[in-house]
């Protein structure tokens, strides 16, 4: 992999310039400045960190978003639906090709999504507006149609009915092509992102060493495995950490369990019923997607053939039973998102082990439908002060597309625990800043001899930027086991 010195640099929270050396992927020595020779990159005092990871992602439902047409912060119902009216009259898609938008987020409508309003301005083109969150979809009939799916008066599918809907029929299965992947990695790198974990609900493991050979290359990717692919994965020998291409850039990721739905949805599952619903509707406190006997015989069968968990969980009852199911399997394990976590549980996260995988940004999208569908409880709702100092292992990420893939919007979000201006939303739940940085960066605190030549540099020292530069924090460089895929300098 070769040689590069970079000289004059400092690292976070310190004053003194050193060189450093990175040599065959490697950080192999750190001296006093001017000291090193070789072939130089002279970085002029810039602040060097550990390259930074988006710890949660559906790389190609993030690739796709550039090509639907933006839902996000409308109103109301009928405020998308003129938004898909507008889109309607301009798109160049051929006749019968499903029109697709993303990003609505209808927790705070005053209105309702209708089926027949969507048809009355839909003129028999299929036509799939695609939630925020990617746990419900508004289809009109001739979509409907296209998918074999039954619709309510709401057009609505949410959860099983919508994941398991046929992706291909609605164009969601397309892969796109090589250089819009290009693009998205060569985007994400330019935000000092080295590694994503990548939870779409694909053949990750086989399609995305394809991608590296066709020259996609600025990230290292654990790819992930769903529950549907979990057979043919330990048929084929994968285990978890296994390389899959000569770069070493992809490995086998975790097994995917996705155990309730989402917030603005009204599916997480949770110990009390949504104030919005009927208390006697069996849906009230959300869904159960997976039974705790079926997460635990799943579990069990992936952890004895080397493939480790990462399970979904965001309403509070949701988030007991994957922690009684580790305890009682006496595993450690990741579990994603923990949006809202029972007053008991924030100890258990740190005695069993377990890792709570968070998305800040979540927390500023989301507050004033917490503050609605979870009134009385949003002290405890994407809490990550409270699950630090309980002593549980955080890891950062943005669920991108349902926020950006950036990771400097999540550190902004979980330390400030505002956005827009607002005041801060519940600030005890504020993560220090040293915090959110090694928690970005896989629990590395800064650059250290034989550690992988993953490196960031930036243009200012960000444990003394003011919270509202983090969001806008210039990247001057990225290096992946020592070679520039991001280069401003």
């Amino acid at each position: 992999m070769g040689e590069l010195i970079l000289r004059d640099i400092r690292f976070y929270g310190q004053s003194q310039r050193r060189d450093l050396r990175l040599r065959d992927g490697l950080v192999a020595e750190i001296a006093p400045v001017g000291s090193l020779d070789g072939e130089l990159v002279d970085l002029d005092g810039r602040f060097v960190g550990p390259g930074l990871w988006d710890e949660h992602v559906h790389f190609t439902q993030w690739v796709i978003t550039q090509e639907r047409f933006d839902l996000s912060g409308t109103a109301s119902a009928a405020e998308a639906l003129e938004r898909t009216r507008v889109a309607l009259a301009q798109t160049t898609l051929p006749p019968g090709a499903v029109l697709t938008g993303y990003g609505f987020r209808d927790a705070l409508w005053p209105d309702a999504p209708s089926l027949r309003d969507l048809d009355a301005i839909s003129g028999g083109r299929p036509v799939v507006l695609v939630s925020g969150d990617l746990h419900c979809g508004w289809l009109n009939s001739a979509a409907a149609e296209i998918a074999g799916a039954t619709l309510d008066e709401s057009g609505l599918l949410r959860e099983g009915d919508w994941i398991g809907a046929p992706m291909d029929a609605l164009g969601r299965g397309r892969q796109p092509g090589v250089g819009s992947y290009r693009l998205a990695a060569d985007a994400a790198a330019a935000r000092g992102i080295v590694g994503i974990v990548d939870f779409e609900n694909a053949p990750n493991v086989a399609l995305w060493p394809e991608r590296v050979a066709a020259g996609v290359t600025s990230l290292r990717v654990e790819a992930s495995i769903w529950p549907d692919r979990l057979d043919e994965a330990i048929a084929q020998g994968y285990r978890t950490g296994q390389s899959l291409d000569p770069l070493g850039l992809i490995t086998v990721g975790r097994l995917k369990i996705v155990v309730d739905g989402s917030l603005n949805t009204r599916t997480a599952f949770c110990w009390d019923p949504y104030p919005s619903l009927d208390p006697s509707d069996p849906l009230a406190r959300g869904i159960e997607s997976v039974t705790p006997a079926e997460m635990r015989r799943l579990l069990e069968r992936a952890n004895d053939n080397g493939i480790l968990p990462a399970v979904h969980a965001i309403g509070d009852q949701a988030n007991s039973n994957v922690v009684d199911a580790f305890e009682q399997l006496g595993l450690a394990g990741v579990i994603e998102h923990a949006q809202l976590v029972a007053d008991t549980d924030f100890a258990r996260f740190a005695r069993l082990g377990l890792v709570a995988s968070v998305q800040p940004e979540h927390a500023m999208d989301d507050r004033d439908a917490a503050d609605l569908h979870w009134h009385g409880r949003t002290g405890r709702a994407f809490a990550y002060g409270s699950l630090h100092r309980a002593g549980a292992t955080l890891r950062l990420g943005s669920d991108a597309p349902v926020a950006p893939l950036d990771p400097w919007q999540a550190i902004a979000a979980a330390t400030s625990r505002s956005r827009d201006g607002r005041d801060a939303w519940h600030p005890e739940q504020q993560l220090p800043l040293p915090v959110a940085l090694y928690s970005s960066a896989r629990g590395r605190e800064t650059v250290e001899i034989g550690s992988v030549a993953d490196v960031v540099i930036l243009d200012r020292d960000p444990l003394v930027a003011p919270h509202e530069h983090l969001r806008e924090m210039t990247v001057a460089g990225t290096l992946l086991g020592g070679r520039f895929t991001h280069n401003a300098l």
